[in-house]
């Protein structure tokens, strides 16, 4: 099961930090990833980490350069950090893992077997 948290109401420019907690598992072998749904439209990809600690990283173009995934094996919870944070980053967050993604699936949301229930993010002006 994974356990998101950290999302609430920002000012333009903040930054955040979104867990993801995974029990039941480590995050061995996991690719984690972050999605995201805007009001009133569909669950896109944010980031992704394949097979977490690879160094392979992929990020939606919008967040690229002010968001950063990362891992804690030990903690068995992986992190998005949101920096600059702006309006058209309000969504509700999933995060998402799973050990059988292959690499060029890692942005697909129908990849992911298992994932979180989401936590809001709202980024007010």
């Amino acid at each position: 099961q994974l356990q998101a948290s950290g999302g609430g109401l920002v000012q333009v420019g903040d930054s955040l930090s979104l867990s993801c907690a995974v029990s039941g598992r480590t995050l061995s072998g996991q690719t984690i990833a972050w999605f995201r749904q805007p009001p009133g439209k569909e669950r896109e990809f944010v980031a992704a980490s394949f097979r977490w600690n690879s160094g392979r990283t992929y990020y939606a173009d919008s967040v690229k350069g002010r968001f950063t995934i990362s891992g804690d094996n030990a903690k068995n919870t992986f992190y998005l950090r949101m920096n600059s944070l702006r309006p058209e980053d309000t969504a509700v967050y999933y995060c998402a893992a799973d050990t059988s993604i292959i690499l060029s699936s890692v942005r697909e949301r129908r990849s992911y077997k298992y994932w979180g229930q989401g936590t809001q993010v709202t980024v007010s002006s």
